[in-house]
């Protein structure tokens, strides 16, 4: 099937559908009070686009391609984002609502979550080596297995990371951040 194309443009207030989304490429777009929640990602690519305040809710984002895309003030409840294609991509959150994703394995290194509400989140087995996480709220995030070397935690809070079970060399934590890695020795800091 082939793609269709669309570049250069700015979408605005539009309830997409599977039709109005699977196999097509953005490039250079702009996507402002768009609601996708409904859709289908199959086979999309996203290239050079930017969201502003779009509806993810529960999306299945399946083989999507998001190539130097950002977002801002998105809601993406619950979404999972591990079956995306993991080649020559990119794509940083402002603003949003991460609230019970899953990035499971993915490559996410120096991926930048910038005031964002994160809790529950999956990092399950990610590499999210120099990844930025400024002003987020990590209450109950999974962070196992995860390379956090040279990761960013110093205005975030409310994590807990075992240093013992995830890559934490050169990671940067505010003293107060400090409690989230020793939460499992149940210390009383003051």
């Amino acid at each position: 099937m082939a793609l269709d194309y669309i570049i250069n443009e700015e979408i605005t207030d539009r309830i997409f559908d599977n039709s109005g989304i699977r196999y097509k490429e953005f490039e250079a777009c702009i996507f402002k009070n768009c609601d996708f929640t409904v859709c289908d990602f199959t086979g999309v690519v996203f290239v050079e686009c930017t969201f502003y305040e779009c509806n993810f809710k529960e999306t299945k984002i399946n083989f999507v391609s998001l190539r130097d895309v950002q977002f801002v003030g998105c809601n993406f409840t619950a979404v999972n984002f591990a079956m995306t294609d993991q080649v020559i991509y990119n794509f940083n959150f402002t603003d949003c609502l991460l609230d019970y994703t899953q990035f499971y394995a993915l490559k996410l290194k120096k991926m930048q979550f910038i005031n964002c509400s994160m809790v529950a989140v999956d990092f399950m087995g990610s590499d999210l080596t120099e990844a930025l996480f400024d002003h987020c709220n990590l209450r109950r995030a999974v962070f196992i297995d995860t390379n956090l070397q040279k990761a960013d935690f110093y205005t975030s809070y409310d994590f807990i990371i075992d240093p013992d079970k995830n890559k934490v060399k050169k990671a940067i934590f505010s003293t107060e951040g400090l409690r989230g890695l020793v939460a499992k020795y149940d210390l009383v800091i003051k």
